[in-house]
């Protein structure tokens, strides 16, 4: 243990720097003007993982987005595990919210702050810097992929996996893509939601007629559309869709201070929903409203709008299905929309929740390692309230993996939006934990 910090302390500068140099291309898979940049990130990861002694090399599936995927080889023997991250970024928003530029890794306080600093592009240091903290001495076969597309929701990554699935077979799979319960307080993610998106119209006229004229006999969009929205909670904020699946979460303290500072909430409101935080975050489905079309008050004149939209997404709780989660949204819809209104429901997309069971032998190791370089404060089995579609993916090409959730990420990382940051002692731990797993995995 001794050893592998005196490592971590000569490898880090080198990733840090390696890092930053990575946050500096503007890798957003999002926007079809960067896709050179896209392109251009591919190439520094692949130039990284081939600097370390790896067969690597750039590939796609389908059109899909530059991927990183590479192979060393260790011990005859030794289990192989797949380290996973992403290179591609969220877009950065408008650049009068960040508080320094977000394409320039800055660090203030305890954190580096930059767009892709944490989410995802510390996961590549991260892999790296425990690669080259263990050096010629790697104990195991190791598998690099990091993907390209993970922002734009993987479309590709279903056919990537069948088409290399030889190549990315492995025993032990460890995905860097989450977070921490805390700062100084590790965790391993062992669940998360699935998401579903649709587009609701509902149209109560053929064209606009004046409100004055036919108001009191006509209902006009808006109120319908605003009726059928209130229907999909009770009273208490629980989402009112039958046959939708909830279930217990792990028995963790989620103070109500620290939920009122993370979460952003105003002052004097109240808290939705029945069962602890984290159920409701966790382990229970969950409804909001993202957007609408409608006439904007500004301007706006006296006729009945003749037709109104809305996107709703619903967090599919763990255990449930997609499939089951879209149906019963949409037979609720068609019961509740009133007034006879004309009703269309058009799916934008899903993501399936996961649900790991992370018992047996690998789990226990990686229970280890981060405690060990937590310095003893034992991980969190958390859940995740967000969705991350491809770890699904995962658990269904290789059932005999044992797949690691694992991250950079804390309660304030902002990730997606402005002043995302990397808290830099923590990853440190990270980079330790992950040198640590992959020494212990190789016996």
């Amino acid at each position: 243990m001794t050893d592998l910090r005196a490592r971590l302390a000569d490898v880090l500068p080198g990733c840090r720097r390696d890092l930053e140099d990575l946050i500096r291309i503007q890798s957003v898979s999002a926007d079809p003007e960067r896709a050179g940049e896209v392109q251009r990130s591919a190439e520094a990861v692949r130039d990284l993982f081939a600097a370390e002694g790896f067969d690597v090399e750039i590939l796609s599936v389908d059109g899909g987005a530059p991927a990183v995927v590479g192979h060393k080889q260790g011990p005859e023997g030794a289990p192989t595990v797949l380290l996973y991250a992403h290179h591609d970024v969220q877009p950065e928003g408008d650049h009068a919210t960040w508080d320094s530029p977000p394409w320039e890794p800055t660090e203030r306080g305890e954190r580096l702050y930059a767009r892709g600093a944490a989410d995802d592009k510390a996961g590549i240091a991260t892999h790296l810097g425990a690669l080259r903290m263990l050096g010629e001495d790697l104990p195991v076969n190791v598998t690099v992929f990091i993907e390209g597309e993970e922002e734009v929701g993987s479309e590709s990554l279903p056919a990537f996996l069948k088409a290399h699935h030889d190549r990315l077979a492995a025993d032990v799979i460890v995905i860097a893509d989450s977070g921490n319960w805390d700062i100084g307080v590790p965790a391993l993610t062992t669940s998360l939601r699935g998401l579903v998106r649709v587009d609701v119209e509902v149209r109560t006229l053929t064209h606009a007629v004046h409100s004055g004229m036919w108001g009191g006999l006509v209902p006009d969009a808006l109120i319908t559309l605003s009726r059928l929205i209130a229907t999909l909670h009770d009273d208490a904020g629980n989402v009112a869709v039958a046959g939708l699946v909830g279930g217990p979460a792990a028995d963790v303290d989620y103070p109500e201070e620290r939920l009122r500072a993370e979460s952003g909430i105003a002052p004097g409101v109240e808290w939705i929903g029945d069962g602890s935080a984290v159920e409701r975050l966790w382990t229970k489905p969950a409804l909001s409203i993202t957007g609408l079309d409608a006439p904007q008050v500004a301007g706006a004149s006296n006729p009945l709008v003749p037709a109104a939209r809305a996107k709703i997404s619903m967090r599919v709780a763990p255990g449930d299905t997609c499939e089951n989660a879209l149906a019963r949204l949409r037979d609720h819809l068609e019961q509740h929309v009133p007034w006879g209104a004309q009703l269309s429901v058009t799916p934008v997309d899903t993501g399936e929740a996961t649900a790991i069971d992370a018992t047996g032998p690998a789990y226990d190791v990686a229970r280890g390692a981060f405690a060990e370089a937590w310095d003893g404060v034992v991980p969190v089995d958390m859940g995740v309230g967000g969705s991350i579609p491809f770890i699904a993916e995962f658990l269904e090409a290789f059932p005999q993996a044992s797949v690691l959730v694992t991250g950079v990420e804390d309660p304030d990382t902002r990730a997606h939006g402005a002043n995302e940051g990397l808290h830099l002692a923590e990853w440190e731990r990270v980079v330790l934990a992950h040198a640590l797993l992959l020494q212990r995995l190789g016996g």
